[in-house]
């Protein structure tokens, strides 16, 4: 989603004491929300801290000094996504009704879902990557489901788990990822809370037609 940290061409400065002490976690939510916005609309790379602070109301030199940066700030929204994901898919949830939670994300965080996105189309490689680490961390949990389900004879051998685990990701992003696609072989706005739906749903079937649900 990044190419890296862009570094500032001004001076920063420390916020006054009265702008530190205005309902600071308002402020960094403030932030965060409009974060998500600018880095949905121009990924990473495009994204600049000054319309960050613009969006959310702020002092540009608040996004320093409460994440120290564009690249602290992405962090932090990484953070917040592995506590939505535990929300989502708590230890014990079957891999069907997950894929099927993903796919509904859009309708309540589409600028999550298109930052995520852009993470992709703005990959030039893992030195560049300040997400990489904490990604890493957490799909291999993901990883380890589908292994389990192999080992228990629910999935086909000649499988690779993690390869699998790619195509499903890309499965539940499709509605952001293809909409053109979607528009053109199913006839509908891929963006409407009933599409979507109907989506997610298929998601999950196809989910448990290869195995994907423990017996």
């Amino acid at each position: 989603m990044y190419t890296g940290c862009v570094p500032s061409s001004s001076p920063r400065r420390s916020p006054k004491p009265q702008e530190r002490q205005r309902d600071p976690e308002r402020t960094r939510q403030r932030i965060l929300d409009a974060a998500a916005a600018e880095f949905g609309a121009h990924g990473y790379a495009g994204a600049r801290v000054r319309a960050i602070a613009a969006r959310a109301g702020v002092n540009q030199q608040l996004v320093s000094y409460y994440f120290d940066g564009k690249k602290g700030l992405y962090q932090a929204m990484t953070q917040q996504w592995q506590q939505r994901r535990a929300e989502l898919a708590p230890p014990g949830t079957p891999m069907p009704e997950q894929l099927r939670r993903y796919a509904l994300e859009v309708l309540r965080d589409p600028e999550g879902v298109r930052m995520f996105a852009w993470s992709g189309l703005d990959y030039t490689g893992p030195d560049d990557d300040p997400d990489r680490a904490a990604r890493t961390q957490l799909l291999s949990t993901s990883v380890d489901e589908l292994r389990a389900l192999q080992r228990s004879g629910r999935l086909p051998a000649e499988v690779d788990p993690a390869c699998l685990l790619v195509m499903l990701m890309a499965a539940t992003m499709a509605t952001t990822t293809l909409p053109h696609v979607i528009e053109s072989v199913c006839g509908t706005d891929p963006r409407s809370p009933e599409f979507v739906e109907h989506f997610a749903d298929q998601a999950a079937v196809l989910a448990r037609l290869i195995g994907l649900e423990p017996a």
